[in-house]
């Protein structure tokens, strides 16, 4: 099946294969525009699962999970892996009680309610306790910006086993791009320049982060994007695509 540029007005689980959902949610956006949300559901080699990020689960895509999950019993954790999607992890809480919930620094100050794990979802316990699973976090731009309308960095996660790559906001796909598209051109999120650190080569360090992921993660075929839908690329696109994104952005980003 084409999943290219799947965005749908009611919420949708795909199955990528190898024990992984993709969910795509709605998110409008100034009242008006609906530019989409995600998380995903993995199952585990335990036969246990874990989702990435909370998103309040409606209708079908909720039966669906559940009876997956084990009426949500078999749920272990929550991995909310961007700092500023914050709007469902208390209702997510609720509905997986049982639930370990990792998250940023900034998780609890905007969620208190929900009683998170003293790891954070960046560090190397969680990594160690997922193997299943790749992480990497952008190098020369904040992770948590000062300004709360920068959203261009968060945890990347990497699922070789389906060759999911799951991206909140870091990397994007234009929509305009996806009609007809030969190949996916991606994009980086635009508040990436405003997110650049106060020091000498963020930009060169940022870069050479996006390149390095690129080739090692350049088995990449379904690129999960919080606000980009869902995208199939053939084979290698992903890395050529990625490689593309920062040569084109590297001279604007360097000259910051």
């Amino acid at each position: 099946m084409n999943y290219q540029g799947v965005m749908s007005m009611t919420d949708e689980m795909y199955d990528l294969g190898a024990g992984f959902w993709s969910i795509r949610g709605s998110f409008i956006k100034n009242g008006i525009l609906d530019i989409g949300v995600q998380c995903a559901l993995i199952k585990l080699p335990s036969g246990r699962f874990i989702f990435l990020d909370s998103y309040t689960l409606k209708d079908n895509v909720r039966q669906q999970v559940m009876a997956l999950t084990n009426d949500g019993r078999d749920v272990e954790a929550v991995l909310n892996v961007h700092p500023f999607h914050t709007v469902h992890c208390a209702q997510m809480a609720k509905d997986f009680p049982q639930a370990t919930f990792y998250g940023s620094s900034r998780h609890p100050e905007q969620v208190p309610e929900v009683n998170w794990a003293d790891d954070l979802v960046e560090s190397d316990a969680v990594a160690a306790r997922y193997p299943e699973l790749q992480f990497s976090i952008p190098q020369g731009i904040h992770y948590i910006s000062p300004d709360e309308t920068v959203h261009a960095s968060s945890l990347l996660v990497y699922h070789p086993a389906s060759q999911s790559i799951y991206v909140d906001d870091t990397f994007e796909i234009p929509p305009s791009k996806l009609i007809n598209a030969v190949q996916p051109n991606l994009g980086l999120h635009p508040t990436t320049k405003k997110a650049l650190k106060d020091e000498p080569n963020a930009a060169k360090h940022y870069c050479d982060w996006a390149v390095e992921l690129a080739h090692e993660w350049r088995d990449v075929r379904h690129f999960c994007g919080a606000h980009s839908g869902l995208v199939v690329f053939k084979e290698s696109q992903f890395e050529t695509a990625l490689i593309s994104a920062i040569d084109l952005a590297r001279p604007e980003l360097e000259k910051a």
